[in-house]
């Protein structure tokens, strides 16, 4: 094919191309993919047939843009994404340091009143679980396998369940800071007391490392997640409660704007306490330096990432004001 007949077949298509380049944010990826694979069989073409002719360069020009908007806004969203994880919600966590604070002092002193109402109390227990599921821990603890519970259901159903449970607990701890600290805060609490009163159940019964070994292996993700999904609870609240100086309305939107952060940054949280929960726990009889080790590993994790790694972000930036 002649070069002017090649020019004269395409030229429409590549006018049309070069009109969209200046505008390519208001095109669907799609069709930008498209146009990309055109000109680039188009350059290809070219560079076989017509090396030396201008429309080599004309052609790479259109087809390195549309490559760079492909695969530079991949980049750049996978840029975001880190950012999101490894200073989003880090600076956020930092900023709202407070509401965590006392979200973590409602779940101790909630876990103190669990403990001293079974204490005082032994059908406390019975109250709070109810009939069944005292009367099935009695009987594991019967047979020698006292966490037995998470071995009695299939693991993916366990998985599912639990996982979508404690995204839902954690959601329902979040929304009610709509209807002030006093609704998360009940949610908190009632989950807190729980802890306390089943631990010290099984002390009672003298199984209380059985109990520690199991639960806390997914407990330390889940819990501190919990813990922390109350405290976005209680941002919110503080947003419309306590608006400052600005207007009621303006204050709650930046409380949501930074609690959202945090709340959905929790999701994988759960999807992670939920698989070692459902697939892990179960194995009761696996050596405890493995249990001890899945314990601490993510007790590391938790302070690294909900503790540590907020100051690091918060001093870094400091530090570049200064």
């Amino acid at each position: 094919m002649k070069e002017i007949i090649f020019i004269q077949k395409n030229l429409d298509k590549w006018k049309v191309t070069e009109k969209s380049l200046k505008e390519l944010g208001k095109i669907e990826p799609a069709e930008i993919a498209n146009m990309y694979q055109d000109i680039s069989s188009d350059l290809a073409f070219a560079q076989t047939h017509y090396s030396k002719s201008e429309i080599v360069p004309y052609l790479n020009s259109m087809a390195l843009k549309l490559h760079n908007n492909i695969y530079g806004n991949k980049q750049q969203r996978w840029n975001s994404i880190l950012l999101f994880w490894t200073k989003e919600i880090p600076t956020e966590m930092y900023r709202q340091r407070k509401f965590m604070i006392l979200s973590f002092v409602i779940f101790i002193t909630a876990n103190i009143i669990g403990v001293v109402s079974q204490l005082g109390n032994e059908n406390f227990a019975v109250d709070f679980f109810g009939d069944y599921y005292i009367n099935m821990t009695l009987q594991n603890i019967k047979e020698g396998n006292p966490m037995g519970v998470y071995g009695k259901e299939a693991e993916s159903y366990m998985f599912a369940g639990i996982t979508i449970n404690n995204i839902r607990v954690s959601f329902i701890e979040y929304i009610s800071g709509v209807f002030t600290f006093f609704m998360t805060g009940l949610i908190l609490l009632n989950n807190s007391i729980m802890c306390g009163t089943f631990l010290t159940f099984c002390y009672q019964h003298n199984v209380l490392s059985d109990c520690m070994l199991a639960m806390w292996m997914h407990g330390v993700i889940e819990i501190s997640s919990i813990i922390i999904a109350a405290g976005t609870g209680f941002v919110l609240s503080s947003g419309w409660m306590f608006p400052g100086s600005l207007p009621r309305l303006a204050s709650f939107r930046l409380a949501m704007k930074s609690s959202v952060k945090i709340i959905m940054g929790l999701v994988p949280f759960f999807i992670v306490a939920g698989f070692i929960e459902s697939y892990i726990t179960r194995h009761t009889d696996a050596p405890n330096i493995i249990r001890l080790g899945v314990i601490f590993g993510s007790l590391a994790f938790v302070i690294y990432y909900f503790v540590v790694l907020p100051y690091k972000v918060h001093k870094k930036a400091v530090d570049a004001d200064e």
